[in-house]
């Protein structure tokens, strides 16, 4: 799972020499554009941009593909109901912003180490603390986010290899009621966890 999102990969690249600062704000602005011109020509368009971002990065693109498969299926779930709802354009619309979403955050993940972005966020942050937000609990959520969401795509890989194993693969209830259950798990899990070391309050 080393290509998955929130796995930070050392390299030389210019996305790596580049500050997580200049990063994150390309990202809100690309995700901000990516919703707002979404549509059945500009999504697809985004798509290839991102693609060749996270070629640029240096991601295994195939590699990544392979590790992805749970969450291409739950995009293949999603794209059904999105055309069987609101017809094939908007359905590739959604499923293209969603992948160009994806892969840019992937691109951002594996060439910035976790604790600079953490530093970075927290510097961003600060101001608040007159306001009476702690920066460093903004700082824990960026964090727990980029933790959880590798965790969340190997519940997915396994749940798809466990409904595989009954022969169940192909029926959405088998995939989706397990997933949703072990991923309400994790989350209590990971609340539970931060209480007993009091950072619930």
């Amino acid at each position: 799972m080393s290509e998955l999102l929130g796995v930070y990969r050392p390299g030389t690249t210019f996305l790596h020499r580049i500050g997580p600062g200049p990063k994150l704000a390309f990202l809100a602005l690309w995700s901000i554009a990516v919703v707002i011109l979404r549509g059945p020509t500009a999504s697809p368009a985004f798509l290839v941009i991102a693609i060749a971002i996270a070629a640029w990065s240096g991601l295994h693109l195939r590699r990544s593909l392979r590790t992805m498969r749970g969450f291409l299926l739950m995009l293949a779930l999603v794209a059904a109901f999105q055309t069987w709802q609101r017809g094939p354009e908007v359905a590739i619309a959604v499923v293209s912003s969603l992948l160009a979403l994806f892969l840019v955050g992937l691109a951002f993940t594996a060439t910035t180490a976790a604790d600079d972005l953490l530093s970075t966020v927290e510097r961003l942050v600060a101001p608040l603390r007159f306001v009476g937000i702690r920066p460093e609990r903004i700082a824990l959520a960026f964090a727990l986010v980029l933790r959880a969401l590798p965790a969340v795509l190997d519940v997915a890989r396994e749940t798809r290899a466990a409904a595989r194993a009954r022969g169940l693969d192909r029926s959405p209830r088998a995939l989706l009621v397990p997933f949703v259950i072990r991923v309400v798990a994790h989350a209590y899990a990971t609340g539970d966890a931060l209480a007993a070391r009091g950072l619930d309050d």
